[in-house]
Formats: structure tokens, sequence, C-alpha cells
């Protein structure tokens, strides 16, 4: 592929920051601009890129790096995708996965794009390594604890919830794949906190778990990006018992996130008109270059 890939990040949060500092350290793309809800005030490390509010206004995008809530997920690819632009994004209710695949594969057919869903780091590059715990062995089981860290999708769950004015959400791991959420928010004036609390528990992001609400005078004091994941697997190889396998990792959730978003975006280049997970693509592909010299490197 000898001209840079042109992509747009729809959405300019916390990853859609780090998305643009990946991409500006990607020697194979260029930036085909923001779109974002705001055009009014733009932030002064934008001034040099074309900032929008919908998708058509921008030339020539080869991809969009959706950097949305997860809820809004299937609307922005549905629209990019109408378009024939590929996109990629990091939706994370696992239980969803399927049922969004299912929907943008068909759009994505139909226009000739491809849509790589869920590609963050869990769900995402956690599950590629989840597969190949689960090659190495075949019966068994996998624990997969998250954090201690900030979770970004709770936390957007929890500030959509009425009367939030701010929250943060923290993933703590009892052990064994169980973990409790601790959820600190500013109540909104007129708002009762014991309904609120009650409204974000019987969410679907937080109804599965042990979750504590409380009520706090500053989430900005709380906030730490940190988080990170365990994943631990027991099981057997062929009639050989107890193989143990454990991936572990501490990291910056949104670089991490966005850095794997922009390697989807480039293997999104590379696979056929559909919609994808990250474990249907061949590893190889999220690297820039040519294939040849990855092999020589890693193989």
């Amino acid at each position: 592929m000898s001209e840079k890939i042109r992509a747009a990040v729809v959405g300019y949060g916390n990853i859609g920051k780090y998305v643009i500092e990946a991409l500006e350290n990607s020697s194979d793309f260029e930036i085909a601009g923001i779109v974002r809800r705001d055009i009014a005030n733009i932030p002064s490390e934008l001034k040099e890129y074309d900032v929008v509010n919908t998708i058509a206004q921008l030339e020539a995008v080869d991809v969009a790096i959706l950097c949305t809530p997860t809820r809004s997920v299937e609307q922005f690819a549905g629209e990019c995708l109408a378009l024939g632009i590929n996109t990629v994004d990091s939706f994370d209710i696992h239980g969803l996965i399927l049922p969004l695949r299912t929907s943008l594969h068909a759009l994505a057919q139909k226009n000739h794009a491809v849509s790589i869903i869920s590609a963050g780091w869990d769900p995402g590059s956690d599950s590629v390594i989840r597969t190949l715990l689960e090659a190495l062995a075949p019966r068994g089981i996998t624990y997969t604890n998250f954090g201690p860290g900030m979770s970004m999708g709770h936390t957007v769950a929890v500030k959509a919830v009425p009367g939030v004015k701010a929250a943060l959400s923290m993933t703590i791991p009892t052990g064994t794949g169980v973990h409790r959420r601790m959820v600190y928010i500013e109540l909104q004036e007129g708002h009762d906190f014991h309904s609120v609390a009650q409204a974000i528990k019987e969410d679907d992001y937080f109804v599965h778990d042990e979750t504590h609400v409380f009520q706090v005078e500053n989430v900005e004091a709380l906030k730490d990006m940190g988080h990170g994941v365990l994943m631990e697997r027991k099981g057997v190889s062929g009639k050989t018992q107890n193989q143990l396998f454990k991936f572990d990792m501490r990291i910056n959730n949104p670089a991490l996130t966005a850095q794997v978003l922009v390697g989807a975006a480039r293997a999104s280049m590379k696979q056929q008109p559909g919609a994808y997970t990250m474990i249907e693509i061949p590893v190889v592909d999220l690297l820039p270059g040519e294939k040849d010299a990855w092999i020589k490197k890693l193989v």
C-alpha cells in the first residue's frame, strides 16, 4: 500500500485525543479530519486539521475511527458504512457484540466496506490472547481479572444516568474473573442520591456485578487513567493436565485503546467487505509495512 491511509476521528474525548497522537506517530496514516459536536470551540491542538460535525463533510476518508460512547457506535458506524467508509470501534458490551456484528455485516457488504468492531483491549486484544490460550489448552478455564482501574465504558454509562453531574467507575478484581464496581458521582441539584444510585445499579453495565455508589464533592480529584488485566488459564493440552498460563499488563486505558483502534484501522484496509471482531483478522494485519518483514522478525 503506497498511499497513506486517510483516517477520520469521530469523537474527541479521552480516546479521541490518544487516537490522534497514535495516528500522528504512524507513518502510514494521515488524518482526514475530526468529527465532533462542538465545532465552534476548537482546541488549539486541532487547529491544523479539518474539524466538522458530520463525516460527509470530509473528503476521501478511508476509515473512520469511532471514539464515541458504546451505545452510539451502531448509529455512527451505520452512517459511515453507508458512505462506503470503513469503521473501527471499541464497543464494549460483551453480550451485544454478536448482534452488532450481524447488524453491521450486511451494511458493510452492501457498501463494499469493512467494519472491525470491539477493537479495544477488552474486548479486543485481550480477546485475541484468550483465543490463543484456548488453542493451547482446549480444555480448561480462563479467568479474566480487570483492574484495579478506571473503566471508561462504565464511567460513560454512569454519566448518562439522569442526576449525575460527573462520575468515575472503578473496577476492582476480587479473583476468578469476579469484579466489584466502585462508582463515585457528583450529584446534580434537585436529585435524590438513593434513586440515582439504584438507577446506576440497574444499568446493564452494572447489574451483573457487586456495585457500590458513593457521592463525592470532586470526581476529578479521584481520577487515574491507569488500568490493567491479569488473565489466567489452567487447562489440558492433549491429555496432559495442569498447563498454566498467565498474561498480565498494567496500562493507560485510553492510550492502549487508541493504539488498538489504529492497528484495527490499518487491518480494515486488508479485509474483504463485512464486519469482523479482532479474533477473526490475522494479527499481522494490525502492523504496518510488508508482511514478509514481520514474518522474518517475529516468527
